[in-house]
């Protein structure tokens, strides 16, 4: 499993082609599509994944301390700025650029695998949290963020 965290005083996500995803049946029938000061997750689901991998993503993520303290140093997690959470599923995280100029993604999670690992992902973080905004699983979707710092982190469960 992939991430591309983003620090981000504020993000909203639009759905451009109106479809609806089945992450709905994890965040209820009108999940929040904007956050405030937090991150943005841009999650991809490889081919091997499992829960145990999202399960040690998002507490590597929760705990990451990327938030300045009163003396500008960066040592504060999440939960101690109040944060929130929005996650974007991003198989392309998965892109395989050896051969050639077009990228295959065949070592990216398949469809029905991938919607339910994103799902799982979006309950941790709504188990801890209470709150997160999610972009449509399959959609073509608009993220429009405000980058804080920048402050942007990659981190593979491949290599934690």
């Amino acid at each position: 499993m992939r991430a591309l965290i983003q620090r981000v005083t504020s993000a909203h996500v639009v759905i451009n082609d109106g479809t609806k995803g089945t992450i709905e049946k994890t965040v209820g029938p009108e999940p929040s599509r904007s956050i405030e000061k937090g991150f943005v997750i841009l999650l991809g689901v490889g081919e091997n994944d499992s829960r145990e991998q999202a399960d040690k993503l998002w507490h590597k993520i929760s705990r990451l301390r990327i938030f300045d303290d009163e003396t500008g140093k960066t040592n504060l997690a999440l939960a101690d700025v109040a944060g929130q959470v929005m996650v974007v599923s991003q198989f392309t995280l998965y892109a395989d650029c050896k051969r050639g100029n077009r990228p295959s993604f065949t070592r990216a999670g398949k469809p029905d695998m991938a919607c339910d690992l994103y799902a799982y992902f979006v309950s941790l973080v709504l188990r801890d949290l209470g709150v997160c905004a999610v972009g449509e699983f399959g959609a073509d979707m608009s993220v429009q963020l405000e980058n804080s710092g920048p402050f942007t982190i990659w981190l593979d469960t491949d290599t934690l």
